[in-house]
């Protein structure tokens, strides 16, 4: 069967699609858009999201041929003409948010999602909310939530803060972003 939707803005049509395909496999390999990632193939780990008429699903439980005449949009979508990166993956990257990468895409459009319905830093129990659905097994998830609330500045236009938001929408005390935002050692000491 044929399928024609749009995605990231441009009409996009796949022929030859089986009637068992899921989305996240015709953006991948019939679409040339890897940025989401093949992980559980069970919609548990969240690195497939992808905004589908503007509502986040994992995509691979979405067959592609209910994606048809419907509106898609990947972590390639959310950056600019020029290719600048959207304010949430520049928080992601200034962050250190990203370790292996394989979750990134799925988060960065979670927190896409969080930030377009929230006003102001969100707190942290909101943001780990919004992020539920999605297993990183690199990281901590500190510098994910760091990532959330830099980009929550970011996306209303502000400058960057001087270091990164806290929980619950203040500032912290410490060095500029471009620095360790946190110290890797003990209070006082130096990291062994």
């Amino acid at each position: 069967m044929r399928v024609t939707m749009t995605v990231n803005g441009e009409p996009a049509i796949a022929d030859d699609v089986w009637e068992g395909e899921s989305l996240l496999f015709v953006l991948r390999e019939r679409l040339a858009l890897p940025g989401s990632k093949n992980a559980c193939e069970q919609g548990e780990c969240g690195s497939c999201t992808v905004l589908l008429d503007d509502a986040p699903v994992c995509a691979c439980l979405v067959a592609a041929g209910q994606a048809a005449g419907r509106a898609v949009v990947t972590v390639e979508g959310l950056a600019g003409p020029a290719g600048e990166l959207h304010p949430v993956q520049q928080a992601f990257l200034d962050a250190g948010a990203v370790q292996c990468g394989f979750c990134t895409p799925g988060l960065i459009m979670a927190a896409h999602d969080l930030l377009r319905h929230t006003a102001g830093v969100p707190a942290d129990p909101d943001i780990r909310e919004a992020l539920a659905g999605n297993l990183c097994r690199c990281t901590g998830y500190e510098k994910i939530l760091d990532a959330v609330r830099l980009a929550a500045v970011l996306t209303r236009g502000d400058d960057p803060p001087q270091t990164p938001p806290a929980p619950g929408g203040t500032h912290p005390p410490g060095p500029p972003l471009g620095g360790q935002p946190f110290p890797l050692g003990p209070p006082g000491g130096d990291a062994a």
